[in-house]
């Protein structure tokens, strides 16, 4: 990973934090791409406490917001010239009902919409980078999801975990798609698709809600840690027998927890109708049109 750019959005706590000190380790330039610049640095102490060579940058990024996200874009670009690799990692989990500063559901908004400009405002510095590549980390709550086309603000009818599923399942639906459209154009950018698993980080963080104690200590037993969580993420990242459009998840029972492996996702997932209209929506949401 030695002189290799990686940005990291939500790059400050769970699975994000750990892949982040992993690359860090290996000599990789990371970008913490975080909503809470104060967070952002106290996880930067972090790695730095472990390996004070670390190359680690904190930069602003909201991805409930458009404005922001053009804005962290422009201010990337203007600081480096390459970017090896994207990791669209950053996500939000069944909130109460709120909207974007743009009017989005903000799950679909933020973990979908946001990471979908991003992805657009970085793609010209991705393709002059030899050998780059997109992560997009979906969840295994995804095998539930269906796009609700015609309520995707939420507005007519809202469940926290329904939305959930299906801004996981966009995530995976662009991933692969914007996987097919770089090599239909014979881009080398790579796009691939994660998930953790189940890790305890993202158990049980309903708002300031929080689990009994027993509660936690049953799902380590049955979960994974974060470090484990995050590993279908470096492999995604690093692992140089992929070749785009692979689905990464851990490899136990219901691959919610393990060693990472290449996951086969459920039959239909990628229909090709669906994925088309999503990339075509989401287009037309975010005003960032690529590929």
């Amino acid at each position: 990973m030695q002189g290799k750019t990686i940005i990291i959005t939500g790059g400050n706590s769970g699975i994000g934090h750990e892949a982040a000190r992993t690359f860090a380790k290996r000599g990789a330039r990371v970008v913490l791409a975080v909503r809470s610049l104060q967070k952002g640095e106290q996880a930067h102490t972090l790695i730095l406490a472990e390996n004070k060579l670390a190359n680690v940058d904190v930069m602003n990024l909201d991805l409930a917001d458009l404005q922001s996200v053009r804005f962290f874009s422009e201010a990337f670009k203007e600081r480096f010239s390459s970017l090896d690799i994207l990791i669209n990692n950053a996500g939000i989990m069944v909130p109460p009902h709120q909207l974007t500063k743009d009017g989005f559901e903000l799950q679909f908004g933020s973990n979908h919409l946001g990471h979908f400009a991003l992805t657009g405002y970085l793609l010209p510095l991705l393709k002059k980078t030899t050998n780059s590549r997109v992560v997009t980390v979906s969840s295994i709550a995804h095998r539930k999801g269906t796009i609700m086309f015609d309520n995707l603000d939420g507005l007519t009818g809202y469940k926290p975990m329904v939305f959930y599923r299906q801004s996981k399942l966009a995530n995976l639906l662009f991933a692969n798609e914007l996987d097919q459209r770089l090599k239909s154009q014979g881009i080398s950018t790579l796009s691939i698709a994660c998930h953790p698993g189940i890790s305890t980080t993202n158990l049980f963080k309903f708002g300031k809600r929080d689990a009994p104690q027993f509660l936690k200590r049953i799902s380590e037993i049955f979960l994974q840690t974060a470090e484990m969580g995050a590993l279908p993420t470096v492999y995604a990242a690093t692992n140089e027998s992929l070749t785009g459009g692979e689905y990464i998840g851990p490899d136990g029972k219901g691959n919610r927890k393990g060693q990472p492996t290449i996951e086969i996702p459920a039959p239909g997932v990628y229909n090709k109708d669906m994925m088309k209209k999503l990339w075509d929506t989401s287009q037309k949401l975010t005003g960032v049109s690529y590929l």
